[in-house]
């Protein structure tokens, strides 16, 4: 990293590493670049995990891959069976898969007709189950999700099956870690040491690694920057980062060498904000420059002001750099004090300079509220920062992106709201709080009204009791089609242990009232809280049965309890009647920390009764059965309660609703 006096115009390049998602961009470069524009910066940025993609699902990327299985040498027990399918169906994927792609991105819509013939697309495995959908009449096994008129929602959702049979092509015989929604996680997530991220890029590229350092050269010679930023917000996406980053350095060094500027490698997002909190793994700075912590905007401003010679090193913001060389290497923590940017300050999202026309559609899972995280491209948009609630037990509050809540004027919202229509001629938005206030929404609903603001939204709230029923009605009228919330563990016990701040009557009252309205909801589900018994889970589970049938919620689902240095359970863990287990030595990633509850449940038996009876659930099927049926597992025969819940608790809850 260069500190040279340079006061010519400094260009910046935010990019979105694979793996992503493939139906919307990842907002956090529309943040950034927005920023910086409005700041007067000349800021470019690129998603890459898109590129990466349809460079992979391309007529000469299926023959790259098929040149690849073929030159490899011979499994010795043979081909799995779904690279056997491809390799023998392979004049078919050719055939077909530029006009799915052109049909998934919405430039070829009647190619629909085909795809349900059923007789236009190879299938592989991923197709197997769906006949399993229907009767055994012969008659279409996908009528029942789809009826005689859905034809475009039951062509993408097949086309969906077709590509996920390729990315478990791409899976089983390029890249064991690939996946189209995060890549190489596990190298990544909670790993205290750099050494398995480190013996994966020394390991010789293989086609995903090549062809992501083609589009990264291509990139930035398109752009030419001084300052790369890599935003990294899951760990499913920090080893094609420094793929990236790789890349990016040998490019660098080329136009150095040819006389040209150097290159700033900075790492951020999400990832860097709650994992490596404590770095000290100097081998991470091969890769980049700087990492910097938290809102991107001040750290970045002061990063532009240093290569700009305008501030010394020693005056960045929360941002990690390498020192000294070879074996006296060493991490160092810079933040010289300066306030960050108000929330009101940032400016409006860009998603100029990506290609939003080619954004693909999927459709995993046949459930209306599901479909929106992967079905359509939503103008990404965040009401307030941080959280007004912070207390969750289970939830990073003593970090920046949930404790310092900052909001803006419904004014200023629906202002940013409009350019971002204008600018992208698509109406759909999804606010990504991590919980919106109430009286926010409200206010941003009355100005959305008052202006005629024409929008489709949704988001994530508190399943608080401020939630009227009216309140519903108002957001409904102002385009809500959808609202997520935590439900966590369906338990009043549990609930007050994790200082939820709800109960379970009060969040069948609030996703009625937005069912009522015509607004889907979506429950984020918990199981395996501290204190957390097999009874617990069996009434839990009572529950939500009871919210599906009763038309509360459309959607859900269950997530192993992890817990975090960062949470109040990770912080004070005494409280929670746990033990922490010693954190593995390492000055690479710190978050995700073991714990031993003397409770002693075997909370990985119940997970796989929990998740199958919530995928029945959102299918309509089993609301009728007994709870107890879903937990199949050996290790639980004849352990499993009876609930303690009458099968009646919600409906008469929802019978008093107004008491």
């Amino acid at each position: 990293m260069t500190s040279a006096a340079d006061p010519a115009p400094l260009r910046v390049l935010s990019v979105i590493p694979p793996m992503t998602q493939l139906n919307t961009p990842y907002p956090s470069t529309a943040y950034l670049t927005g920023f910086l524009r409005s700041r007067g910066f000349d800021a470019v940025q690129e998603d890459l995990a898109l590129a990466l993609v349809l460079r992979l699902l391309s007529r000469e990327g299926l023959r790259e891959i098929r040149r690849r299985i073929e030159a490899a040498p011979a499994p010795k027990r043979g081909h799995t069976p779904q690279v056997a399918h491809f390799l023998a169906a392979f004049d078919a994927y050719e055939a077909t898969i530029e006009r799915v792609i052109a049909f998934l991105q919405g430039r070829d819509p009647t190619l629909a007709h085909r795809i349900n013939s059923r007789m236009f697309l190879p299938e592989g495995a991923r197709f197997a189950p769906i006949d399993a959908y229907g009767d055994d009449d012969g008659g279409d096994p996908l009528a029942w999700a789809f009826g005689a008129l859905g034809l475009q929602d039951k062509a993408r959702h097949l086309a969906t099956l077709y590509l996920n049979d390729l990315a478990d092509v791409l899976k089983e015989a390029v890249d064991p870690r690939f996946e189209f929604v995060r890549y190489a996680e596990k190298l990544a997530t909670s790993q205290p040491s750099f050494d398995p991220l480190a013996e994966a890029l020394a390991a010789p590229p293989n086609l995903i690694d090549e062809l992501l350092a083609d589009l990264t050269r291509a990139a930035l010679a398109r752009h030419q920057p001084r300052l790369l930023l890599l935003s990294v917000p899951f760990p499913g996406a920090v080893y094609a980062a420094l793929r990236i980053a790789e890349a990016a350095r040998a490019w660098a060094a080329e136009r150095v060498a040819a006389g040209g500027d150097s290159l700033c490698i900075a790492l951020g997002g999400g990832f860097v904000n709650t994992e490596l909190r404590e770095l000290a793994e100097p081998r991470l700075f091969d890769y980049v420059d700087v990492i910097t912590l938290d809102a991107g905007e001040r750290p970045l401003l002061a990063l532009i002001d240093h290569l700009q010679g305008r501030r010394s090193r020693e005056r960045l913001v929360r941002a990690f750099v390498r020192e000294g060389e070879g074996d006296a290497a060493r991490v160092r923590f810079i933040s010289f004090p300066e306030p960050d940017i108000a929330f009101a300050e940032v400016g409006t999202p860009t998603w100029d300079g990506l290609p939003l026309q080619k954004y693909l559609s999927l459709l995993d899972m046949l459930n209306p509220m599901n479909r929106l995280w992967s079905d359509g491209r939503w103008n990404k948009l965040t009401v307030a920062h941080g959280c007004y609630w912070k207390k969750c037990s289970f939830c990073d509050v003593s970090l920046d992106y949930i404790s310092r809540y900052e909001g803006a004027s419904a004014t200023e919202l629906v202002d940013r709201i409009e350019r971002i229509v204008n600018e992208t001629g698509q109406t759909g938005f999804h606010f990504v709080d991590e919980a919106a206030p109430p009286k926010a929404l409200k206010a941003l609903a009355l100005e959305l009204i008052k202006r005629g603001v024409q929008i489709s939204w949704w988001g994530n709230i508190r399943f608080e009791k401020t939630f009227t029923p009216e309140l519903a009605e108002l957001l409904a009228e102002s385009g809500c089609i959808a609202m997520s919330g935590g439900l966590e563990v369906a338990s009043d016990r549990l609930l007050a242990l994790m200082k939820k701040g709800v109960s379970v009557e009060q969040v069948a009252r609030v996703t009625k009232g937005f069912s009522d309205a015509g607004i889907l909801v979506h429950a984020y589900l918990m199981y395996g809280f501290p204190t957390q018994t097999v009874q617990d889970t069996v009434d839990a589970l009572e529950y939500v049965r009871q919210l599906f049938e009763q038309g509360c919620i459309q959607s859900g689902f269950f997530h192993r309890f992890a817990c975090t240095v960062h949470s109040p359970v990770g912080l004070n863990p005494e409280e929670y009647g746990i033990t922490l287990l010693p954190l593995p030595a390492g000055g690479f990633a710190k978050n995700d920390v073991g714990f031993h509850d003397p409770t002693g449940t075997d909370h990985d038996a119940l997970g796989q009764g929990l998740k199958k009876a919530l995928y029945n659930y959102m299918h309509g099927i089993g609301l009728e059965q007994d709870v107890r049926a879903w937990f199949e597992h050996p290790k639980l025969r004849g352990r499993v309660p009876k609930p303690t819940v009458s099968r009646q608790r919600i409906a008469k809850a929802l019978a008093t609703r107004g008491g």
